[in-house]
C-alpha cells in the first residue's frame, strides 16, 4: 500500500446510496473521499490519496448475523489502513428489518473497537429529518405516518428510536435530549459522561438543525465509533481540520466524461414517483419495466435496450410504481423475488447500455443502485459536487471511467433527473 494513503475517517454504510450520501457530506466539508463498492481488495487504493474511505455494503435487509460479519470485515480493512475514527452510516429514516440490523451491527463494532459508548443520530435537517425527544420526524410527520410505514422492504411503524434501537441490541439504550444538545459542546460531553456512568452504551441524540449536528460532531471527536445518518458527519471534517490533519483543497473536482446517458429508476418511494411523473409530464421518452413480464420470461431487457437505441435522445427506464401496485406484484411473486427480478433486469439493461456507449448513469433507489454498479463492474467511486442534498456526482475509477448519480429513493427534488444529467454532463457536451 502506498505510504501516502493514511485515511483519517473510515466509514461503513449499509447500502450503496447511503454511502454516496455520506461521501457527499464529507466532500462538502473538504475531505477527499473515495467510495468502495463492497470491501476492497488489499491493493485497490494503492494509487489514490484520500482523507476518508466509505465502504458501501448491501447489509440493511440481510440476516443480522451476515450484516454483522460483513461490517466487522469492513472494520478490519479500515483499521488495517490506519483510520482514526469509524462511522457506521444508516438511513436518515432509521429503517431496517424488524429483526435489525442497526443495533446488532453497532453493538459488534463497539465491541471490536474496545469502546463502551456511541451515538445513534439519523437526523438530516436539510432533507427534513429531525429528532426530538427521541422521536424521528420526516418533515412535519412522525416517521410512522410519513409513508415509511408502507415501505415494501423496511416498513417503519414506530417513530420512537430509543424503543426501536433497544429492540435490536442487548446493550442499554438511552437518550441525549435536546435540552442538552441546545446548550453546546461541553453540556453534551457532560451528559454523555452521565449516560456512560448509568451503563448506557448507545444514546439516540436529538437534533433539529445543522447547528445541532455540528455540536454533536465536535462533542464526539474522541469517540472511536459514531453511528447515524450522513448529517451527523457534518462536523467531522472540522474536527480533523482543527487538529491540523486536513488540507484546504477543492475535494469535489472530477473530470468530464463523454458518451451517452440514461436514467434508471427502481425505487417505489414518494420522491422517486414524483421524479418519474415529472419526466413523463414533460413527454420525454420512458419505458416501464413490468415485474410480471419478467417473471413470465418475456424479453424485457432486450426490449428496453432496443427502446433506448431507437429513441434518439436520453430515456428513462423505470420500474417505479405506487405502493398499491408494488404490493399487488409482491403478493403474486413474493417480496424477495419481485425485487430481485427488477434489480437484475435493470443491472442487465445498464450493462447493455454500457456496451452501446452510455457513460453517464442517473440511478434512483438504493437497491437499484447496488445492482447497477455491480452489473457495471464498478469498484471505486470518486465523490464530486452535490447535485441535491444527499446526492453528489460521482465518477468510477479505472481505464473507462463512468459518471454516475446514485440516488436514495427518498432523496432529490421533483426535477432531480434533469439536474443530475446536466451536472454529470458538465463540459463534456
Amino acid at each position: 500500500m502506498s505510504a501516502t494513503i493514511r485515511p483519517l475517517l473510515g466509514c461503513i454504510a449499509d447500502d450503496f446510496t447511503g454511502a454516496t450520501d455520506l461521501a457527499n457530506m464529507l466532500v462538502r466539508g473538504g475531505m477527499r473521499t473515495v467510495q468502495s463498492i463492497g470491501i476492497p481488495g488489499a491493493d485497490v487504493l494503492a494509487d489514490l490519496d484520500a482523507d476518508a474511505i466509505v465502504i458501501a455494503l448491501k447489509s440493511r435487509t440481510i440476516p443480522a448475523a451476515e450484516a454483522v460479519a460483513q461490517s466487522l470485515e469492513a472494520l478490519q480493512w479500515l483499521q488495517d489502513r490506519g483510520c482514526e475514527q469509524i462511522f457506521f452510516k444508516y438511513c436518515s429514516t432509521f429503517d431496517s428489518t424488524a429483526a435489525g440490523n442497526i443495533g446488532q451491527v453497532s453493538e459488534a463494532l463497539l465491541e471490536k473497537l474496545g469502546s463502551d459508548f456511541t451515538l445513534a443520530c439519523p437526523a438530516f435537517p436539510e432533507n427534513g429529518r429531525t429528532i426530538f425527544r427521541g422521536h424521528l420526524f420526516v418533515q412535519d410527520q412522525l416517521l410512522n405516518e410519513c409513508g415509511m410505514q408502507n415501505h415494501p422492504l423496511t416498513p417503519m411503524t414506530d417513530a420512537n428510536l430509543v424503543r426501536v434501537l433497544q429492540s435490536q441490541t442487548q446493550q442499554k439504550v438511552g437518550l441525549l435530549r435536546y435540552d442538552s444538545v441546545s446548550q453546546g459542546v461541553e453540556k453534551v460531553r457532560a451528559r454523555i459522561a452521565e449516560l456512560r456512568a448509568d451503563g448506557v452504551s448507545m444514546a439516540v441524540a436529538d437534533a433539529l438543525s445543522d447547528a445541532d449536528l455540528y455540536t454533536l460532531g465536535e462533542a464526539c471527536a474522541d469517540l472511536p465509533l459514531l453511528t447515524g445518518g450522513s448529517g451527523l458527519a457534518l462536523g467531522l471534517p472540522g474536527n480533523f481540520r482543527k487538529a491540523g490533519k486536513l488540507r484546504d483543497i477543492d475535494a469535489s473536482k472530477l473530470e468530464d466524461i463523454r458518451g451517452g446517458e440514461v436514467v434508471l429508476a427502481g425505487s417505489a418511494s414518494v420522491a422517486t414517483n414524483g421524479q418519474v411523473a415529472a419526466w413523463l409530464e414533460a413527454n420525454r421518452p420512458a419505458l416501464r419495466i413490468d415485474p410480471l413480464a419478467l417473471a413470465d420470461g418475456k424479453p424485457v431487457v432486450e426490449q428496453a435496450l432496443a427502446f433506448a437505441r431507437d429513441a434518439g435522445q436520453t430515456v428513462l427506464i423505470y420500474a417505479t410504481s405506487s405502493p398499491d401496485e408494488v404490493k399487488a406484484v409482491q403478493q403474486k411473486l413474493g417480496v424477495e423475488r419481485a425485487g430481485a427480478l427488477v434489480e437484475d433486469a435493470l443491472g442487465q439493461i445498464a450493462n447493455g447500455l454500457l456496451q452501446a456507449g452510455v457513460r453517464r448513469f442517473v440511478v434512483a433507489g438504493g437497491e437499484t443502485s447496488g445492482a447497477v454498479v455491480q452489473a457495471l463492474g464498478v469498484q471505486l467511486l470518486k465523490i464530486g459536487a452535490q447535485i441535491d442534498p444527499g446526492v453528489p456526482a460521482t465518477q468510477s475509477t479505472g481505464a473507462q471511467p463512468l459518471a454516475m448519480a446514485l440516488k436514495s429513493g427518498n432523496f432529490g427534488g421533483r426535477d432531480f433527473f434533469d439536474k443530475a444529467l446536466k451536472q454529470l454532463a458538465g463540459g463534456a457536451q
